[in-house]
């Protein structure tokens, strides 16, 4: 049986550099999902074609960059991710043999046997964030995946975190009696309707 071996993480984009290489459609996907999720994401866009569109969507972004060239590899100095979103690739795989070099993480759109990390579908309701992974083999399936979790987790989700938190906050006692206590305290979120 396959297995996703994958290790999920949660970057904080706002105190990292990402490079994305590419300025159209796929581009555009790319940054609205970086910037959704972290709005004050650090992200240079290098492309010799910028859509409109893209531009739009980042006019609001000021430490977004835009470089309207053909990628060079100095673009790729003092750079912790790099994000590749063209419609070449020839150059997706020159990027990724640097950035491997460098030791940079590197993400190939549709390209997963080039990726170093996937970006997921991501389903949030306010600090509740849920990533979900295919393995990188069915982007769809990831999106139905959201969708579900997006219309069966309620709206107000955030006041029941802000309530545990505060109950996490006034338990005393060592960690096992904080699980302990936190345990009794949602075991009714997942019991059974009967």
């Amino acid at each position: 049986m396959a297995q996703n071996d994958l290790f999920p993480i949660f970057l904080k984009l706002n105190t990292l550099d990402v490079l994305l290489v590419g300025g159209g459609n796929v581009g555009l996907e790319k940054i609205s999902a970086m910037l959704q999720n972290s709005p004050e994401a650090r992200i240079t866009v290098v492309a010799p074609m910028i859509l409109d569109s893209l531009r739009e969507y980042i006019h609001n972004f000021e430490q977004v960059q835009i470089i309207e060239r053909e990628f060079q590899e100095q673009d790729l100095d003092d750079k912790d991710l790099v994000i590749l979103a063209t419609d070449n690739p020839q150059l997706h795989a020159d990027i990724k043999a640097i950035t491997k070099q460098r030791r940079i993480l590197c993400n190939v759109a549709d390209t997963p046997h080039l990726c170093d990390f996937y970006l997921g579908s991501i389903v949030q309701k306010g600090d509740l964030k849920i990533a979900i992974s295919t393995n990188g083999k069915s982007p769809t399936m990831a999106k139905r995946i959201r969708e579900f979790l997006d219309d069966i987790i309620p709206d107000n989700i955030q006041n029941l975190l802000d309530n545990l938190r505060e109950i996490r906050k006034s338990i005393q006692g060592d960690f096992q009696e904080k699980i302990r206590v936190l345990n009794e305290v949602t075991a009714s979120l997942v019991e059974k309707k009967k």
